[in-house]
């Protein structure tokens, strides 16, 4: 198995008590990183019942993601190298079937911010989000076509959208707690959200939930889903269960 359950880089100066990796009954594993960056953990799970967890203490502002209207768009000449793998098709984001629609719809609306703000709507009035739609195989046209979907369905549609629109958008998952959510709200869940890249730096957008939120942790980024499955199994298993969990400590 290889296992990507562990908070991203970019929040190990908000650590608390380290999110550790353990496993029932305990196994070796092996850690590295991939060719995103993000840190992975590789093991073999014996016959049986098996269980993985990680619990981590991290501080964090309590503020919403961080906004800036006035971001503006870099032409694909200025853009940094690094980002252009980020413009082009993937496993998930079908650009080449999107790019004549998503020209219809957002060719006139400003560059920048307010485009990438712009899709986030469109896919979020769009879309019905339902556990019962969820498919692993989805593609993102086929998302636009079927109209449904979760938020792993949301953030391929909106970053194949934004791609077409010649703006470097990436795949994100990670923890989204509830905090500041008013109540009643579903249990708390693997998140699933894009970055775009303006004005010199990657934003946070959220086509599924479209609002800035409390408490978002990064597991891993890459072109789509593809890239950061929270478990990749080699061999016949089960997933029995899974509990995802936030609280403010005391």
């Amino acid at each position: 198995m290889i296992a990507m359950l562990n908070v991203d880089a970019t929040r190990y100066c908000d650590l608390e008590q380290l999110d550790y990796l353990t496993t029932t009954p305990c196994v070796p594993i092996e850690s590295y990183l991939d060719a995103f960056g993000n840190w992975c953990s590789r093991l073999t799970a014996p016959a049986g019942a098996f269980t993985m967890a990680t619990h981590g203490i991290f501080f964090d502002t309590g503020k919403t993601d961080p906004a800036f209207p006035a971001a503006y768009q870099h032409a694909v000449q200025d853009l940094p190298a690094e980002s252009l793998v980020y413009l082009v098709g993937s496993r998930y984001c079908d650009t080449d079937v999107l790019s004549e629609e998503a020209w219809r719809l957002f060719g006139e609306t400003k560059t920048g911010w307010a485009r990438v703000q712009a899709i986030c709507d469109y896919v979020h009035q769009q879309v019905t989000f339902g556990y019962e739609h969820a498919r692993a195989t989805r593609t993102a046209s086929e998302t636009l076509t079927e109209g449904r979907g979760v938020c792993r369905d949301f953030t391929h549609l909106a970053i194949s959208f934004c791609r077409c629109m010649n703006i470097p958008a990436r795949y994100c998952t990670g923890y989204l707690s509830d905090i500041g959510e008013s109540e009643p709200h579903p249990p708390c869940d693997f998140a699933a959200w894009m970055e775009v890249f303006l004005a010199n730096r990657w934003w946070i957008f959220d086509p599924c939930n479209n609002q800035r939120r409390i408490g978002r942790f990064l597991i891993g980024h890459g072109r789509d889903a593809a890239d950061v499955p929270h478990t990749q199994t080699f061999g016949e298993n089960t997933l029995r269960s899974f509990e995802v969990w936030s609280e403010i400590s005391s």
